[in-house]
């Protein structure tokens, strides 16, 4: 498995589950966290981490210039689609269930949600 991105945004570094970058801005990793700011992150919701990703983070992220947040509801199992907007994220979109969905900003590709449910962790049982 991959080590998740750590970005420094501004004083603050942080380590989202997931980043990406336009093929034109990104430049390979040297040593120490990455100093582009990203296009696009994923995060995935916990509920140890969930205020933390909906809250702080986006507002750091919003404010470093990232365009689009997902967030992605591992026990809900729900992709949340953000674009940053003059005036704050814009929820653009809400998918749920084993459906394909295209989602900005990678609304050309076709995506199975089944897929990516396949790959978080089991949902939890309750006692």
């Amino acid at each position: 498995m991959r080590d998740k991105p750590r970005i420094r945004f501004g004083e603050e570094i942080r380590v989202p589950d997931l980043a990406g970058w336009r093929r034109e801005r990104y430049t390979s990793r040297a040593a120490g966290p990455m100093t582009i700011i990203p296009d696009w992150i994923g995060e995935v919701l916990s509920p140890s981490t969930e205020s933390d990703d909906r809250g702080p983070k986006m507002d750091l992220y919003r404010r470093a210039g990232v365009r689009h947040v997902w967030l992605v509801g591992w026990i809900a199992r729900t992709l949340e689609v953000y674009r940053a907007e003059p005036a704050g994220w814009l929820r653009v979109a809400t998918f749920t269930g084993d459906t394909r969905v295209r989602a900005e900003p990678f609304d050309a590709v076709e995506l199975d949600l089944a897929q990516i449910w396949a790959l978080l962790p089991p949902i939890p049982r309750e006692e």
